[in-house]
């Protein structure tokens, strides 16, 4: 007889033996079973990270410091539970304090007279429980949620932990890391310019040769490194699109740089630059940094702002002093009259008009790439549908996506107007049966969006 709580994770291995069939392995396996496998691994990995979490929770309780050596870990040779776990699973020592952190999150407790009480985040024992959380998301979560408690209310923290669970479903461990900078910014905006005064204050760029090369390492607070980043990505986009344009990439003499190359050859040719070098000039026509911001809190001087293609949030101080920079823009749309929507007289999209969709969608809609590396593109095709060169019918993609868009059957859908509208992407019946939308650009990591 099975055990009801391991019934979960029994279910997703038989969704796994069902995908798989008959096949000797993997190689065997049909696209459409690769599919399903891989979904049905997933699944079953997130269901066994919420079984083990509980069962790292326990270890740690039963080897707890005042037990001294009676404790379990130390009884089994170990110097802590830590220790113990990464030896069974063969991971890191991080990995398994993670791993406990979530058990003892997601654990049920008792008050002082024995009476139950539910866990301390029960929408994360619950989603993991369901199989649409790993163990490692659900680790980002608890650490900013403990972070958090200490500043604001509980009501703020049930709020974020509901709000976090429900849009990290999907994601990966990449994209719920970006989630969650902006959620700790929406839960504290205050301590966003403590931590850049001490993201500041570890500034540093080392210099040393060694075996022939010049080796530079560069840490700088988010405000200061924006337009750094700004410029050499601008420089690896002009690079690319030149690329992209040459009549035959694989002649003997074509450009085969990797990214970390360009980015290097970046960096020596605009110090080069500044250094008075007469080299014609860089192609940093896209190196504008944009910081948006909301009235209301550059008004107040409270809150924080945001820099395009970054994912750290700045303090409304360094806003604006980046503002009084050149090279900066600070998002104020449809300012002075101008117009946004253009109709049918232009066929390309206005410099205002790309900022707003810059502010709209953060970068590509559909992987994220920064807006330094996205072209705005109609989804109604301005020559063969009549498309305006409106808001409502321009998006941000990169160059990959704009044609896995147009290739492999993905819709593109706006719900509401300007600025504020969200964009959906709509997968094609190959990719999901039942074509369900799933959220892009910066919505996907808004937290109160």
């Amino acid at each position: 007889m099975s055990n009801p709580h391991l019934n979960p994770l029994l279910e997703a291995v038989e969704c796994l033996e069902d995908a798989w069939a008959d096949a000797a392995n993997a190689a065997d396996l049909t696209r459409e079973q690769l599919l399903e496998a891989h979904r049905a691994m997933g699944l079953v990995q997130r269901r066994l990270d919420g079984i083990h979490a509980e069962i790292a929770a326990s270890i740690a309780r039963e080897s707890r410091p005042e037990l001294g050596a009676a404790g379990l870990a130390k009884e089994q040779g170990f110097r802590n539970p830590a220790t113990m776990i990464a030896a069974t699973t063969g991971g890191s020592t991080g990995d398994a304090v993670r791993l406990v952190k979530v058990g003892e999150a997601t654990a049920p407790r008792a008050n002082l007279l024995g009476e139950p009480l539910p866990p301390r985040y029960p929408e994360v024992q619950r989603a993991i429980g369901a199989g649409t959380l790993s163990a490692a998301a659900a680790a980002l979560i608890v650490t900013l949620l403990d972070r958090a408690r200490l500043k604001v209310g509980l009501e703020r923290i049930i709020e974020a932990e509901r709000l976090l669970v429900e849009r990290t479903a999907g994601l990966s461990l990449d994209d719920v890391r970006k989630l969650v900078v902006r959620a700790e910014a929406w839960l504290d905006p205050d301590g966003v310019a403590p931590r850049e005064d001490e993201a500041r204050s570890r500034r540093s760029l080392t210099m040393f040769e060694r075996d022939g090369s010049l080796h530079l390492t560069l840490q700088t607070d988010i405000a200061s490194g924006a337009p750094v980043k700004a410029a050499i990505q601008a420089y690896v986009t002009a690079t690319f699109q030149a690329r992209s344009g040459a009549l035959d990439p694989e002649a003997p003499d074509a450009d085969r740089r990797t990214i970390a190359m360009l980015q290097a050859d970046a960096l020596a040719e605009i110090c080069a630059h500044a250094s008075g070098c007469d080299n014609g000039g860089l192609p940093l026509a896209g190196a504008t940094v944009v910081v948006r911001i909301g009235l209301d809190a550059l008004t107040a001087g409270t809150g924080f702002a945001e820099v395009d293609g970054l994912d750290q949030p700045i303090s409304v101080g360094a806003c604006r002093r980046m503002a009084a920079g050149g090279g900066i823009i600070p998002v104020v749309l449809g300012g002075g009259g101008e117009i946004l929507d253009w109709g049918r007289e232009k066929r390309l999209f206005t410099r205002a008009q790309r900022l707003a969709l810059v502010e709209r969608d953060r970068g590509c809609v559909m992987c994220g790439l920064p807006p330094s590396m996205t072209r705005a593109h109609h989804l109604r095709w301005w020559q063969r549908d009549t498309g305006p060169t409106d808001l409502d019918n321009g998006v941000l993609l990169c160059e990959s996506c704009h044609h896995r868009i147009h290739d492999n059957g993905w819709e593109i859908r706006i719900e509401g107007r300007g600025v504020t509208a969200r964009v959906w992407l709509i997968p094609p019946p190959n990719v999901d049966r039942e074509r369900r939308p799933r959220l892009g650009g910066r919505a996907r990591y808004d937290i109160a969006a």
